[in-house]
C-alpha cells in the first residue's frame, strides 16, 4: 500500500474532523470564507487573494492565483507588473489568473466596482519564522470560572508578517487568576491533545483558550515561547 505524505513529507494520519465549512476548528477563516463574504456582503468593499506567496520550490513554475471580491472586476500585479484586468461574468464568483509564473515578492490586487476603485489587498513573500505574536478576542473576561478568552498565536517573520508554512511548536504559560482550558491549531489531521500547554502551529497559526478563576479577579498574562523564536506575552483583566 502506497504511503500518503503531506506537503512537508510527513505521513498523513486519519482526519479528526471533516474539512467542510468556512472556518476551521479554531474559528480561523479559510480562503472559502471570503467567497461567501463577497457574495453575501456585496455592500462591503473587499478583495482576497489566494494562495499565499511562499513557494520557494516553485520559482518559474505556473502557480494559479484566484481572487474573491465584492467588486465586479480586478487587476492583478506581481512585483509591480500588471498581469491583466479581469471582469466577473454571470454566475462567476472568483477571478482567475491561471498562468502566473511564480516569482517571490509582492502580489497586489485592485478591485473595481462600476469602474471605480473598490478595494485592494497585498500578499508578500515573507522571511523565515522569527517571532511569536499574540492577540486576544476581547478586552476583559468575567471572573466566574466560565467566561473564556481566545488567544490567537501567529508565527511571524522579523517584520511581523505571518509565515504561512510554519509549524513551530509553541509552549504556553499563564500568570494570574486564570487557567488554560484548551489549545488548538485548526488542523483537521492533528491528533495533538486539546488539553495541553503546547501546540504546533498549522500554517503559521494556533490558539490557546483561557478562563478566569471564579471569584478571583485580577490581571491574567499568557506567555508563549517557541524554540529559536522571540517570545510574546499578552495581559487582560478578569473582573
Amino acid at each position: 500500500m502506497k504511503k500518503q505524505l503531506d506537503a512537508l513529507g510527513n505521513l498523513k494520519v486519519p482526519s479528526a474532523s471533516s474539512y467542510f465549512g468556512i472556518v476551521d476548528l479554531c474559528g480561523f477563516k479559510k480562503d472559502r470564507f471570503y467567497i461567501y463574504q463577497a457574495r453575501w456582503r456585496s455592500d462591503l468593499p473587499m478583495v482576497h487573494i489566494l494562495p499565499h506567496w511562499n513557494w520557494p520550490e516553485r520559482v518559474g513554475q505556473t502557480t494559479p492565483v484566484h481572487v474573491y471580491t465584492s467588486g465586479d472586476e480586478a487587476e492583478l500585479f506581481l512585483n509591480g507588473k500588471s498581469l491583466g484586468r479581469k471582469k466577473k461574468g454571470p454566475y462567476e464568483y472568483r477571478l482567475r489568473w491561471n498562468d502566473v509564473a511564480y516569482q517571490p515578492g509582492t502580489l497586489e490586487v485592485v478591485a473595481y466596482r462600476d469602474g471605480k476603485e473598490w478595494a485592494h489587498e497585498t500578499v508578500k513573500t515573507t522571511g523565515e519564522p522569527a517571532r511569536v505574536l499574540l492577540s486576544v478576542d476581547r478586552s476583559e473576561i468575567r471572573a466566574d470560572g466560565l467566561d473564556l478568552a481566545f488567544v490567537a498565536v501567529v508565527i511571524s517573520d522579523e517584520e511581523g508578517a505571518p509565515v504561512p508554512r510554519s509549524h513551530n511548536l509553541v509552549q504556553f504559560e499563564i500568570e494570574g487568576p486564570g487557567e488554560i482550558v484548551a489549545v488548538g491549531n485548526g488542523d483537521a489531521t492533528s491528533h495533538e491533545p486539546f488539553q495541553a500547554k503546547e501546540r504546533s502551529a498549522y500554517n503559521g497559526l494556533c490558539q490557546v483558550i483561557v478562563k478566569g478563576r471564579s471569584g478571583r479577579p485580577g490581571p491574567i498574562t499568557v506567555k508563549a515561547t517557541s524554540n529559536g523564536l522571540k517570545d510574546a506575552a499578552i495581559t487582560f483583566p478578569s473582573k
